[in-house]
């Protein structure tokens, strides 16, 4: 039984963001991506269905942008 894991390294997110690793800190810096910080060192996850609420909150963005045809392509 393989177990999916529920948080994800700032690494992953900004590949699956296809961004660079300090973009997606400055992502969770700003709060505009819900994470965590756990552990001794203070490493930062982000709840996988965080990141979905974020993917899911750039598309209704982006369309209410092109809908107002303030969006550059």
């Amino acid at each position: 039984m393989v177990v999916e894991p529920r948080f994800l390294p700032l690494i992953d997110v900004a590949e699956i963001l296809n961004v660079s690793v300090a973009q997606a800190r400055a992502l969770v810096r700003s709060g505009e991506l819900r994470a965590i910080k756990v552990g001794g060192r203070g490493q930062w996850r982000v709840e996988k269905s965080e990141l979905e609420d974020y993917i899911q909150r750039m598309y209704s963005q982006t369309r209410s942008e092109v809908e107002a045809g303030n969006a550059d392509i």
